[in-house]
């Protein structure tokens, strides 16, 4: 669990999350406090002035005092706050709460009031919540007097952390929500992500049991969508590939067992003198021993063309010479067959760096292939040319085609286009991947082409022998 992909993607992301919300709150709380306080202290400077205003109108009326405790009165109503006013000497003058009128403001406080002038004269101070002048600690710095006919100094705000916890507190029970919030969303997007991956590990453990029919829900494009199709994409051709190993098994058992059943029954009728051997007879019999060896060594030179153990002696060898070989050996049997042979060879060619016997063997088994499927009266036709790069051999027939679905699967082992075919009639499939093993044991490639109805072509490329300066001599003279 705690090495699990899925657990440590959850933990980082929640300790990004714990992170960015309390550094967000952090710098909220303090951006906010400082702009708060800077905003109380500028309310305080104009509400002081207008209280100055107000009392300096107060004391010009009459040129004292003497009415300035309505005036003190009203403003605490207005303002919400208790206000006094003290003359020159410090003497309490106004009160808004009563007792504190006579009362002397210790000299020491002084310095710290709002001061208040009329005509350029120190009338009185100003004091808002005036309880903090009278306390054993200093006042607050005092404000610098504004210049014309009145002005003051105002006392800086009360103590406001109150408020400041409180809205420290809103911003750290918002960040506590905001992350709560963004933990259920992360969780809830890294299941998205991570369950698919989640179904890959569990189908690829019913797969790893033998289960091939298992796949996977792909949705989305993305790149674990993207692995979900390779993984189903490798899962079908695991089943075809079974299915064609399974089909191969039951075909070689088949195969085998109709000639050794054949060889058994003519040995026990020679055996309890019922036949006398002739010619006919031991005919019979070399065909049915042909057959099984044609069919063992193919299964054997395929199991060396896949483990990748083929022995090449590689020569220069003419291909055009070479097909013409692989032709006359197959003669007998297109003549036997009503069919045509053909070769066309571009002149001038470059010897091809290959073995001579393994392409021998390549262009047989193309050759009997398009004998096999082209029909009587038809025609069979090698052309050997140059490639690009390289040389090219296209053996092409005017069989029936092989559809379009089938194309692409005809080089796989025990692949059949017709399943219902025999060997007699279309082999085991693995004389196509046979070939396709030896071409790209000497470095060529294979392929094939075919319009149903219009025969088919399949072809080959091998590399040039000796320096490529030759290939591109020949290249510029055909050009």
């Amino acid at each position: 669990m705690l090495r699990s992909l899925h657990f440590r993607f959850i933990v980082a992301n929640v300790l990004v999350v714990i992170v960015s919300v309390a550094l967000t709150a952090l710098i909220a709380s303090r951006v906010t406090g400082n702009e708060f306080q800077r905003f109380m202290d500028q309310g305080d400077v104009l509400r002081g002035r207008r209280l100055v205003t107000i009392l300096s109108d107060v004391y010009g009326q009459s040129g004292s005092w003497a009415d300035v405790q309505p005036a003190v009165e009203r403003m605490s109503q207005t303002n919400g706050e208790r206000v006094a006013v003290a003359d020159s000497s410090g003497t309490i003058v106004g009160d808004s709460g009563h007792d504190l009128i006579g009362q002397t403001v210790p000299s020491d406080r002084l310095p710290h009031l709002g001061k208040m002038f009329f005509d350029g004269v120190h009338v009185g101070y100003l004091l808002v919540n005036p309880a903090s002048a009278f306390a054993p600690t200093a006042g607050s710095p005092q404000y610098a007097p504004a210049p014309p006919r009145n002005s003051a100094s105002v006392p800086s705000p009360p103590d406001r952390g109150g408020f400041l916890n409180a809205m420290n507190r809103y911003v750290l029970l918002s960040a506590l929500v905001a992350g709560v919030i963004a933990i259920l969303v992360t969780l809830i997007l890294w299941r998205r992500v991570l369950q698919p991956v989640a179904d890959l590990t569990a189908a690829a453990h019913k797969m790893e049991k033998g289960d091939l029919s298992v796949r996977v829900k792909v949705e989305g494009k993305d790149e674990v969508g993207q692995l979900g199709q390779a993984f189903n994409a490798m899962a079908d051709g695991l089943s075809r590939l079974e299915q064609l190993r399974r089909n191969m098994v039951n075909d070689v058992a088949h195969e085998l067992r109709t000639p050794l059943t054949n060889l058994r029954g003519y040995l026990e009728a020679a055996r309890d003198e019922m036949v006398s051997p002739d010619s006919k007879w031991i005919d019979s019999l070399y065909e049915e021993t042909m057959l099984l060896n044609r069919l063992t060594n193919d299964l054997q030179d395929l199991a060396l063309a896949e483990a990748r153990q083929l022995r090449l002696v590689r020569l220069p060898v003419n291909l055009g010479g070479l097909a013409q070989s692989a032709l006359d050996a197959v003669r007998r049997q297109a003549e036997a067959r009503g069919l045509r042979l053909g070769l066309a060879v571009v002149p001038d060619l470059p010897p091809a760096d290959a073995d001579p016997e393994r392409i021998g063997q390549v262009l047989r088994n193309l050759l009997n292939n398009a004998l096999e499927f082209t029909p009587r009266g038809g025609e069979v036709t090698v052309t050997v040319g140059l490639g690009s790069p390289g040389l090219r051999v296209d053996v092409h027939d005017t069989g029936p085609g092989i559809a379009p679905e089938h194309l692409p699967l005809v080089f796989e082992r025990f692949y059949r286009v017709d399943p219902s075919r025999s060997r007699a009639t279309g082999g085991a499939g693995i004389g196509l991947t046979i070939v396709k093993n030896l071409v790209e044991a000497h470095g060529g490639r294979v392929w094939a082409d075919s319009t149903p109805g219009a025969g088919s072509t399949f072809g080959f490329s091998l590399p040039v022998a000796g320096a490529g300066e030759r290939l591109e001599e020949c290249v510029r003279s055909a050009g």
